[in-house]
């Protein structure tokens, strides 16, 4: 991804109704939305959900397509992890920068005080 494409992207989505419409897609998934369902779990205006899907699907984040008389408005999946990657790509100078991973055994987590059990955490 180019940097120009990579701006345009998160420019788009720095708007909180483009946000939101983005996430709600996202959790969807591939099916999809139409532009009704979007309005109504959202409540947000059609006329002002119409100028925001413009938006998101101008700059590649998600897709249109017909059935019959509705739109359905889908994530671009591949556009989200090209975009999560450029902004990764480089992340940590190789290093890795996910939590560290910690594995305890039953021995261990009893000699802890501090460790979390089930009954801890009811």
């Amino acid at each position: 991804m180019k940097i120009y494409s990579a701006v345009k992207a998160l420019a788009a989505l720095a708007q909180e109704t483009r946000l939101s419409i983005f996430r709600i897609l996202v959790q969807t998934g591939e099916a999809g939305l139409s532009a009704g369902q979007i309005a109504k779990a959202l409540s947000i205006p059609n006329a002002t959900l119409s100028f925001h899907l413009k938006e998101l699907t101008n700059v590649g984040l998600i897709t249109a397509r017909q059935e019959s008389r509705f739109i359905y408005y889908a994530a671009n999946f591949p556009a989200m992890n090209e975009l999560l990657g450029f902004l990764t790509e480089n992340c940590c100078a190789g290093n890795s920068c996910g939590p560290a991973v910690v594995c305890c055994d039953e021995e261990s987590s009893t000699s802890n005080p501090l460790s979390l059990t089930k009954e801890t955490i009811l």
